[in-house]
């Protein structure tokens, strides 16, 4: 499949950028319409903790039977008008492709029920787990761990999947190094060459599977990057600002997926996905307060702004007062997306989006990166570059550059670590090599031996 560049924009202006309304809505094969004018809730899960081995199969088969009982349950009581489920694959059901199949089959019968008792549309994604981190160097375009994953995706789209998703890791070895060191062009290499190689060449394998079996490639996530680089910054581990530039910064990595045939909805821990929205008019999958059972944030409100489908990232399969964990959550993303819907029903879903982007920009520099004008701009910048090393240094730039605007129209205040940190990142911006070769020969010494250059096509 041949690369297909965006180089304008689908979405030029902040106010055209809003919950719920894609310019290429995306129809599933089990009947939900995604970007059409709702936001619907997207309800993840997983198992509670427990050992996952063939002696434990039976009861971890038994957990999945009774989540989709409860989603049969609870979204008829609800009478929500749409509904998507994620099935994130846990590293074994990856490795043993007919396991994770096996839950495929499971919940997409569950999910067909519910279309049939309530005639509410659905659409299953299912997520595999790249596992191809686990040599060092990491082995990315042959082996056990690719086989596996290529299986599962097969045997996913033969079991029911609508979507397919993945968060993958090409480039992370050199961009948790990076990240470390506050190593502002070992970050460009890992995402605007490393990172964005890999994906060009995963993306043609997904898109291939999913156009086989008549699905939907759905998109990526830089989960293993920027949401790295954040719940690392929420710990005082890493400057904010360093985090919120990374945030930008994947933008045009993940962004390949789509140049590659993917065409939403995106992963929802890709919060990038505001800006894929913007350059390509897919819509999005996003999480915020209701992810909180997953991790924490400082990105509770303002995530929604953009998003048509609203997730909440992960939650067990345990038990609450009111019932199970996946039930409640599903009832906290079904009320939200009602509140959505109205607003956009009442004509006023501008003003909802400003008020949950104005709640969050105030108190967290890596909101900033999802203000609405602030994703136009890095849209704008990412599809005006030639190359995906050039796209990540100008989101670079545009990213520190919003930095300082906010701070001098008092929109924003830094702590002193976070002043000195954007003052050397800003320092650092403009002094990043011009072309991806530079920046390649710049990092070999210090992280040559992180990377296999045959697996990226070097």
């Amino acid at each position: 499949m041949a690369r297909t560049r965006f180089n304008t924009l689908a979405i030029p202006t902040p106010d055209a950028l809003v919950f719920g309304r894609a310019p290429k809505p995306v129809t599933c094969p089990s009947g939900l319409t995604i970007g059409g004018g709702q936001v619907y809730p997207e309800l993840n899960f997983t198992l509670p903790p427990m050992l996952l081995d063939d002696n434990t199969w039976p009861d971890a088969r038994r957990h999945y039977q009774e989540i989709g009982e409860a989603i049969v349950r609870r979204a008829g009581a609800l009478r929500v008008p749409g509904l998507a489920i994620e099935f994130e694959q846990l590293p074994p059901m990856t490795q043993h492709p007919q396991w994770g199949a096996e839950i495929t089959a499971v919940l997409a019968e569950s999910l067909k029920r519910l279309r049939e008792t309530t005639g509410i549309p659905t659409a299953l994604r299912v997520t595999v787990v790249d596992m191809r981190d686990a040599e060092h160097p990491p082995r990315l375009r042959d082996g056990e761990a690719w086989e596996n994953m290529r299986e599962a995706f097969i045997t996913a789209a033969q079991a029911g999947a609508d979507i397919l998703s993945i968060e993958s890791v090409g480039g992370k070895e050199v961009h948790d190094q990076a990240l470390l060191f506050g190593d502002l062009t070992a970050l460009c290499v890992a995402l605007g060459s490393l990172a964005a190689r890999d994906m060009a060449w995963l993306w043609e394998n997904i898109t291939a599977i999913a156009n086989q079996y008549g699905i939907v490639a759905g998109g990526d996530s830089a989960c293993g990057f920027a949401n790295t680089a954040m719940q690392l910054a929420g710990q005082g581990m890493l400057p904010s600002v360093l985090a919120a530039v990374d945030r930008a910064a994947t933008a045009p990595r993940t962004l390949v997926a789509h140049e590659h045939g993917a065409v939403g909805p995106s992963k929802d821990c890709a919060y990038e996905g505001p800006v894929l929205k913007a350059i390509t008019g897919c819509p999005i999958s996003m999480e915020g307060k209701s992810s909180s059972c997953a991790h924490f944030s400082p990105l509770g409100n303002i995530a929604a702004a953009a998003a048509d489908l609203w997730s909440n990232e992960s939650v067990q399969n345990i038990r609450l007062l009111s019932g199970s964990a996946p039930e409640a959550f599903l009832e906290l993303l079904a009320y939200d997306c009602r509140l959505f819907n109205r607003a956009s029903d009442a004509g006023d879903a501008l003003k909802l989006r400003d008020w949950m982007v104005e709640s969050d920009v105030p108190t967290s520099v890596e909101a900033l990166m999802l203000e609405p004008t602030v994703v136009i701009d890095l849209a704008r910048g990412i599809a005006e570059e030639p190359t995906d090393y050039a796209r990540t240094v100008r989101a670079v730039r545009i990213a520190i550059d919003a930095i300082h605007k906010a701070i001098n129209a008092g929109r924003i205040k830094l702590t002193d670590r976070d002043e000195t940190w954007l003052e050397q990142l800003s320092a650092a911006a403009e002094t990043l090599p011009a072309k991806e070769e530079e920046a390649l020969a710049a990092i070999a010494d210090e992280y040559g031996s992180l990377y296999n250059p045959r697996s990226y096509d070097l």
